[in-house]
């Protein structure tokens, strides 16, 4: 079977630089680890925890994983081992290639749990965190399947295929020669190439439900189980390597049924689990607190400064101070009554301006009254156009005066008690009624000045008109 198109494989997977060999198997597991940190740490820190953690705890679970994934090839297929043909020393020969996922993800998990309790965060919070990168590490882990040209499917005659060249192909059981089925058969199934996919997907749902669904307490982990388990039993069964069967089925596809289960049943019981995590203190908070203790170290021994010496200080301190009260309100009063004083002295010079012209009027108006008195004498003397004496007249006007003539000394008294009343009445007072003060003395004034006037005209007996 020799398609037209097909995927080859490489001529070699192992260079040398001098005596140190370069395997590509051991290359890719070194990327994917390197990716798997990355990713992880990128998702730690998106969980507020410490950068640094998922390097740190890598160094106890990297090491755990390689171990126990090496056990687990080792003991499923111990017939090339501790067989009758098998050489165990071979069982060291890691770089061949036989690394077990499920023993990997066991005893790495196992490694983490000891690095989680020396930085005392949570395991399932780092299981979450670092779940998709696991799948990412075994996207590109499974590479180097294809440098070694091992764990390929059945014939393939597809454009797809992978192209296996005759010493990688399957061989008899406890012979050195070829398996007569393969013999002639160049193209396989590429399951690395399905599984590299598959776990690429996987990678990709764990960080979409992650963010979706936020997923915690270990159920993007139990996702990422249960989710290459699915993939990992179809792929496992186009495998032709050699391999226990149980029931007719393979030995992992029993371990991916058993291990999809377990994980299923975790999602279920953990799916009402809320709450924070313990991912240990944000790497903000640890920058932070160095700068932080200085100021509060300072500020501490500043308060205990001002306690040592409050017992020598209190006495004059609280003296100054109420000293220093007193004499603000004292000055404050001060000031009031100042303004109080100047606001009322308007007032007050209002009211002497008020009677002063009082006193100063009357004997400027009795001029202009007298000629104005005699005007009216002079047309009196003429006989009216309706008959009406002159006389009779004058005689009838004057009978108003008595009351303008008592009510002329009123006004003045009422300006006394007003200028009494401002003065008496304090600061808010001649603040408050300064302008209706001075108001009511010029017209106290006016009155008193016209009803001064009325009398001198009344003792002269001059006639008075509208009243006044």
């Amino acid at each position: 079977m020799h398609p037209v198109a097909y995927i080859p494989s490489p001529s070699q997977g192992v260079w040398h630089l001098g005596p140190v060999p370069l395997r590509a198997y051991a290359i890719m597991i070194i990327l994917g680890i390197v990716a798997a940190v990355w990713l992880g740490e990128r998702r730690w820190a998106a969980k507020g925890g410490t950068p640094g953690v998922i390097i740190d705890v890598a160094v106890w679970a990297v090491p755990f994983g390689l171990v126990g994934g090496r056990l687990y090839h080792v003991i499923t297929d111990y017939q090339r081992y501790f067989g009758e043909n098998g050489d165990p020393v071979r069982a060291l020969e890691i770089w061949k290639g036989g690394l077990g996922i499920w023993g990997a993800v066991a005893l790495g998990a196992l490694g983490a749990v000891i690095g989680c309790r020396r930085r005392g965060i949570s395991v399932l919070a780092l299981g979450d965190a670092v779940a998709p990168g696991i799948a990412l590490a075994q996207a590109i882990g499974r590479w180097g399947n294809y440098w070694n040209q091992e764990l390929y499917g059945r014939p393939l005659d597809a454009f797809w295929a992978l192209k296996i060249d005759e010493n990688h192909r399957p061989m008899l059981d406890g012979g050195p020669g070829l398996d007569p089925k393969y013999a002639d058969v160049a193209t396989y199934h590429p399951t690395f190439l399905y599984e590299s996919l598959w776990c690429v997907g996987v990678a990709i749902l764990v960080i979409w439900a992650d963010r979706r669904y936020k997923l915690t307490h270990g159920r993007a982990f139990a996702l990422y189980v249960a989710a290459y388990t699915v993939g990992r039993g179809w792929i496992e069964a186009l495998r032709i390597d050699d391999a226990h069967h149980v029931l007719g089925l393979r030995l992992n596809d029993w371990t991916s049924i058993v291990v999809f289960a377990g994980a299923v049943a975790y999602l279920y019981l953990a799916r009402g689990r809320t709450g924070p995590e313990n991912v240990g203190a944000p790497a903000a908070a640890v920058e932070a607190a160095p700068s932080a203790a200085a100021p509060a170290a300072e500020a501490s021994e500043a308060e205990e400064g001002a306690q040592d010496a409050a017992p020598e200080d209190t006495t004059p301190a609280d003296a100054t101070a109420e000293g220093a009260t007193a004499a603000d309100a004292a000055a404050a009063d001060a000031t009031a009554a100042d303004t109080a004083v100047v606001e009322a002295a308007p007032a007050d010079a209002a009211v002497e301006d008020v009677a002063d012209r009082a006193d100063e009027e009357p004997a400027a108006e009795p001029a202009a009254e007298d000629e104005a008195a005699q005007a009216e004498v002079a047309e009196a003397d003429e006989p009216a156009a309706g008959g009406v004496e002159p006389e009779a007249a004058t005689v009838e006007e004057p009978e108003p005066e008595p009351e303008a003539v008592e009510e002329g000394p009123a006004p003045e008294a009422k300006n006394d008690a007003a200028a009494e009343g401002a003065a008496e009445s304090g600061p808010e007072a001649a603040a408050g009624n300064g302008a209706p003060a001075a108001e009511a003395a010029d017209a106290a004034g006016d009155n008193g000045a016209d009803g001064a006037a009325d009398h001198d005209r009344v003792e002269k007996g001059e006639p008075v008109k509208d009243g006044k």
